[in-house]
């Protein structure tokens, strides 16, 4: 027997051993290469196998799956799930733009004008008049040079961070950041260091240690955390960049028309110069009643993402009636902050009003994200399913999206809940404690 077939049959038993192959079949003409049935069944792969545990555990609980509920009628502060009216805390439309007529009179007339897609590519011929006004838009909203939109807001960090950073760069992020962040800095092949959640002063220690081992360097963090409702110390953030010859890039996904006097962001909120920081990204799928993701900061850094991120370059562009609803609703948005004020208001009395009950907010500063940890996942699936009975729907965050001793109950807040809707809310969850109590 030659080396070569000894080492063969050599790796040949190893992965028998591990289940990678399955036995010889002579007889088996459809597997000539003796791969392992596990390996080629959806059924047996990992992913499959922890959903089907996943639902069998909520079957054998008696608990109902809180997941993809069908919902009808607009998203908003109000929902029909089943036919029936529920006070909705399940949509991320804080300032109740989704609805808007001048919104929604914006998306039917491009629909109207240029049909429901670009069919193309911006770069080969997809590209139209409504995009470049709703990136003036963007880049004049936060006082920068340009700005770009993505189709999806989690491409657009995929795709961002896979064209700025390279194995000899560096990414430090909030262990809270998106996942999209974390996914765009596997892309990039940087090397990856998560710090504590808004702990800057372990966030300058990773800096002291690694910054001068690495070329290019980003501090990723949020404007408003998802899950946790409460934001970064921005003027600090600013120091510490400049002082580690940094980029900051801040993901505006839920602090767009939610922080700020009149809805700017985390720049507004404290008084500080957009300017200075040195990527803006967010989403187009919350405030601004539509669906997809941007990039705005120096004509360098848009210019290049234009012409070299994948998700960009490679993508179809955006849909007529998606730009021109965020187009819309940025308008609005500057056009009545009020409603900025009244989401303010409603957030912090719904936040007090869980803290009197003796409730987990957690950190949550009170504005558009209260958590209600509640500690297991059982218990937050379960009292979702009771306050659901009362006609109150808010999703269930579970591990591992949280620790499983963190699992809660997330509640949206707009501009759109009334005092009324807060109020039932409050009372509902008072009467599952006493049941339970």
């Amino acid at each position: 027997m030659s080396s070569e077939e000894k080492h063969s049959l050599l790796q040949r038993g190893k992965a028998l051993l591990q289940g990678r192959v399955a036995p010889e079949d002579p007889e088996n003409d459809n597997n000539p290469l003796g791969i392992a049935e596990d390996l080629v069944d959806f059924r047996k792969h990992p992913g499959y196998l922890q959903v089907a545990r996943l639902r069998e555990g909520g079957r054998l609980l008696g608990v109902q799956s809180p997941f993809f509920r069908v919902h009808d009628g607009i998203a908003g502060a109000h929902s029909r799930i089943e036919g029936r009216e529920v006070v909705n805390y399940a949509s991320y439309n804080y300032l109740d733009l989704a609805g808007h007529p001048a919104v929604m009179n914006a998306a039917q007339a491009a629909v109207a004008e240029f049909g429901t897609t670009v069919s193309a590519s911006r770069i080969v011929s997809g590209e139209r008049p409504f995009h470049r006004r709703l990136e003036k838009a963007l880049a004049e909203h936060y006082g920068v040079e340009d700005a770009v939109a993505f189709v999806s807001g989690h491409a657009t960090n995929v795709s961002l961070l896979g064209q700025l950073l390279g194995p000899r760069d560096v990414l430090l992020h909030d262990e809270y950041a998106h996942n999209s962040i974390v996914v765009g800095a596997r892309l990039s092949g940087a090397q990856r260091l998560p710090f504590p959640h808004n702990d800057l002063a372990q966030l300058e220690h990773l800096l002291r240690t690694h910054r001068r081992q690495a070329e290019r360097c980003i501090i990723a963090v949020e404007g408003i955390y998802s899950m946790d409702g409460d934001y970064p110390d921005l003027p600090r953030l600013l120091e510490i960049k400049t002082r580690y010859r940094s980029w900051l890039m801040v993901d505006e996904a839920h602090s767009l028309g939610v922080l700020g006097a009149t809805g700017r962001g985390v720049a507004e909120h404290f008084h500080v110069d957009a300017r200075d920081v040195d990527i803006w990204m967010g989403t187009l799928s919350k405030t601004l009643a539509s669906c997809g993701g941007y990039v705005a900061g120096s004509a360098a850094l848009v210019e290049q993402i234009r012409y070299l991120a994948p998700g960009f370059l490679y993508s179809v562009g955006l849909a007529p009636p998606l730009a021109a609803a965020a187009e819309a609703a940025m308008a609005v948005l500057h056009r009545e902050p009020q409603r900025v004020r009244v989401l303010h208001d409603n957030g912090a009395y719904f936040r007090e009003g869980l803290q009197r009950l003796g409730l987990d907010t957690g950190s949550a500063v009170g504005y558009a994200v209260i958590p209600w940890i509640v500690g297991s996942s059982l218990k937050a699936v379960r009292y979702s399913a009771q306050l659901l009975e009362r006609n109150i729907n808010v999703q269930p965050i579970l591990y591992p999206a949280v620790p499983e001793q963190r699992a809660r109950l997330r509640f949206f807040v707009s501009s759109a809940h009334s005092r009324g809707d807060l109020d039932q809310t409050i009372a509902a969850i008072q009467d599952i404690q006493n049941a339970m109590s």
